[in-house]
């Protein structure tokens, strides 16, 4: 091998014998490939574990070098509509992705998926991620990736977690949970949980999680947890206001039009009654009372009567005329 090469070539060169080498290679034949001493062999090894690929080693006569998962991805053949949906998706959750110079984690990743495509479906997916504009969601949450993988972890392995939390108000404390599940739900990451500081179920916004750190204990997962429904559910309760709206059409009418953060709709009477809580009273009467379909009247919660009274008056005003 020439002499010239520089250590950067070299440990390609290292990289590409492991490669044609699944079985491994010992020390000795790498170094006779490379044309230098066991010791450099050994130097552009090192090179490559600081790059991030997993080279493992054996000890022993019949020791050498083996690369290990993931150092080399299998053919991925797309097809083209599997290839569009994807960059599509990723469009949709993570609009930053769209810029190819932006400084984004998931745009990064794109595009080596856009790249590495066969060039008349890579073409046609770059187009798209060229060309498309994705508006970004003001409610959405981009949680830490890093943070994320480790409650995820957390939960697959059933173990408890301490986990620090800032609140809204920005407010920091920490409490030890059982991580149940991670949940997507509308552009927001959740952690669903059972807090042993509260003795209660509780849904933490992970984007304001700050750390995470395991514990020795083990946790039991509740036999039949819906992850998504429990968090739902979850959502409706605990808030600081309170709010009790009555219909009079029939319960079974009035269901399929609540939202489970809206609270727990029970039956009264001939009709039925909405009883919950909310953080946000005048969202709570503009995006979801105001979307029903059915006569209600606000019985309890003078925050949420204050914010339909308001609503009412600009509807009112909306449609008087002025004399």
């Amino acid at each position: 091998m020439p002499t010239e090469l520089s250590p950067t070539a070299r440990a390609l060169r290292t990289l590409e014998i492991l490669q044609s080498r699944p079985a491994g290679v010992t020390a000795d034949e790498l170094a006779a490939s490379l044309g230098v001493t066991e010791r450099a062999a050994r130097r552009y090894v090192g090179i490559l574990r600081e790059a991030g690929i997993p080279v493992h080693s054996a000890r022993g006569p019949y020791g050498g070098y083996r690369l290990g998962r993931g150092a080399r991805l299998p053919p991925v053949v797309f097809t083209e509509p599997e290839a569009l949906g994807l960059v599509m998706a990723v469009l949709d959750g993570q609009p930053a992705a769209a810029d190819p110079d932006a400084d984004d984690l998931v745009g990064a990743a794109l595009g080596k998926v856009i790249r590495a495509l066969p060039e008349s479906v890579g073409r046609q997916a770059a187009a798209l991620r060229e060309h498309a504009s994705a508006a970004p969601d003001r409610n959405a949450s981009r949680p830490d990736p890093a943070l994320t993988s480790t409650l995820v972890a957390a939960s697959a392995v059933r173990r408890r977690v301490l986990v620090t939390y800032r609140s809204e108000s920005g407010n920091e404390w920490e409490a030890e949970v059982d991580p149940w599940a991670v949940v997507v739900r509308y552009g927001r990451w959740y952690l669903l949980c059972h807090s042993h500081r509260a003795d209660a179920i509780r849904t933490y916004r992970i984007d304001r999680v700050r750390a995470v750190r395991e514990t020795a204990h083990g946790f039991e997962m509740p036999a039949g947890l819906d992850p998504v429904a429990a968090l739902e559910e979850n959502l409706g309760k605990g808030w600081e206001f309170p709010t009790r709206v009555a219909f009079e059409a029939p319960m079974a009418e009035v269901l399929p039009s609540i939202r489970p953060p809206m609270g727990r709709l029970e039956p009264s009477g001939d009709g039925c009654v909405l009883v919950g809580s909310t953080r946000n009273p005048t969202m709570y009467a503009q995006e979801w009372l105001a979307q029903l379909p059915f006569a209600f009247r606000v019985e309890g919660g003078q925050e949420l009567r204050a914010a339909v009274e308001a609503l009412a008056k600009r509807f009112t005003a909306a449609v008087t005329d002025e004399t």
